[in-house]
């Protein structure tokens, strides 16, 4: 078999590993990438590359046995090296229930990157620079990267499912300094279509704003200390969403004793405005319609009028729970799967934004995220927005910098008062176990009582 994607071979090497196994799995694909970074208006770095690979899973008396390579060739060889580890290791893995499925993805990619020419790429990549470079901005970074990704995956179980997968994005960091206070401002644009993402797109607004931002914070005053009610935009709402809850629901952190979500399915962990969602199959940055153990993927609600209903699994995690499978296996084709999030989100309301100010007195808008800090065993949070303003009798008042909130997961879940009709989806990427993976997270503004707001003094 030479390097291409050979059904047949594959499968011969199923039909053989599967009488010597419990269960075998092959994954194998190929896929080109480009990224180009771009610092202060000169290409730093370009890097583009083509890669094949395929790696075996084999089950056997409940321990896993993994091999990889990167000639299709020699998968038969990794099949034989993976049974043999399996089979030299001692476990108590367990799988639920799967269905045999066969089925063709393809992508809905109107410009494929490959077709794009670098030149192109740098074109689009040195106008968002350009409209980010404000007076007072001293300092930008733009990163492009794109995805082109074909695979198949098979199983003793009967399945056999084919993939196209192409993403797009840019990310873009502006800095501003007045001599005194440095700030900053970031954003982020594309999707899990072809590079239509961003021709389309106006990408002089989208560099501007991110400029604007970050020279807008350095007139921006201090931050108060205390408790205040707050309002947080769609991607705050989203990161909170993703870092708070999102990883304190993955299975395999509950079986490490490591979330605070152990034991409380069924409780109330939120308000009853409260309804958070997991979906791999919506179109965001998190998309994928099969995950890396062929598990068709839905609409997982983890969280439903406040209680918590599910939780993100794979076949093993959710095996040891008595759970089905959510479809949050993943990994790169050289990676053992393991339970990660898709796209997750904050369902929304009913009320408009000025509903969800209007009562408020004395109160914070906290716009945007810089990172923050998740314990999930503890249940606490901190996270730092991007920009925020006082509110003061129901309206956006006085500008605030380096403003940070922080709290309880639950207690702040069950803090939310009001939640706002609109709905955006922001992109990244999210590090677990030293493994990256696509992510789209969001939700409506949200309204918190109570909150635990701190500033840089």
């Amino acid at each position: 078999m030479d390097n291409a994607l050979d059904l047949d071979s594959l499968d011969k090497i199923i039909n053989i590993l599967e009488k010597k196994a419990d269960y075998v799995d092959i994954r194998a694909g190929n896929g080109n990438s480009t990224s180009i970074l771009m610092k202060d208006g000169k290409v730093q770095e370009i890097k583009s590359g083509f890669d094949y690979g395929g790696r075996v899973r084999v089950l056997n008396k409940g321990a896993w046995g993994f091999a990889l390579t990167t000639d299709l060739s020699r998968l038969s060889e990794a099949g034989d090296y993976a049974l043999k580890l399996s089979e030299s290791l001692k476990s108590d893995v367990e799988l639920n229930a799967s269905q045999s499925i066969t089925d063709k993805v393809k992508s809905s990619a109107k410009i494929y990157p490959g077709d794009v020419s670098t030149e192109e790429k740098k074109e689009i990549i040195k106008e968002a620079n350009q409209a980010a470079a404000l007076d007072q901005v001293v300092s930008t970074t733009v990163n492009y990267v794109d995805t082109e990704s074909n695979s198949v995956f098979l199983s003793s179980d009967g399945s056999n499912i084919s993939m196209e997968e192409i993403r797009v994005g840019m990310f873009l960091n502006a800095v501003a300094s007045n001599g005194e206070v440095i700030q900053f401002g970031h954003g982020s644009i594309g999707g899990t279509k072809g590079f239509e993402v961003l021709k389309n797109a106006d990408i002089e607004k989208f560099g501007r704003k991110i400029g604007e931002k970050a020279v807008r914070l350095l007139g921006a005053d201090k931050a108060p200390s205390g408790k205040f009610s707050v309002v947080t935009d769609c991607e705050l709402t989203g990161v909170f969403i993703h870092e708070a809850l999102g990883h304190a629901a993955e299975a395999d952190l509950i079986l490490q004793n490591d979330s605070i979500l152990k034991d409380k399915m069924g409780t109330k962990i939120g308000s009853d405005m409260v309804t958070i969602i997991d979906d791999a199959s919506m179109d965001a940055f998190g998309y994928y319609a099969y995950d890396a153990e062929g598990t068709k993927t839905k609409k997982n609600v983890l969280v439903e009028n406040g209680i918590l209903k599910s939780l993100l699994s794979s076949r093993e995690t959710a095996s040891k729970l008595n759970i089905n499978s959510s479809g949050n296996a993943r990994s790169i084709i050289s990676e053992q799967p393991i339970v990660r999030m898709s796209n997750t989100y904050l369902k929304p309301g009913e009320l408009k934004f000025d509903e969800l100010l209007e009562d408020l007195k004395d109160g914070i808008y906290l716009k945007g995220s810089r990172g923050g800090q998740v314990d999930t065993g503890k249940g606490i949070f901190q996270f730092n927005a991007a920009e925020s303003f006082k509110i003061e009798n129901g309206e956006i008042k006085t500008p605030l910098r380096d403003v940070s909130l922080s709290g309880n997961i639950m207690e702040t879940l069950k803090k939310v008062n009001g939640i706002g009709s609109d709905f955006k989806m922001s992109m990244g990427f999210c590090g677990k176990s030293g493994q990256t993976a696509p992510v789209g997270d969001g939700g409506p503004h949200v309204r918190i009582t109570d909150a635990m707001v701190g500033g840089a003094q």
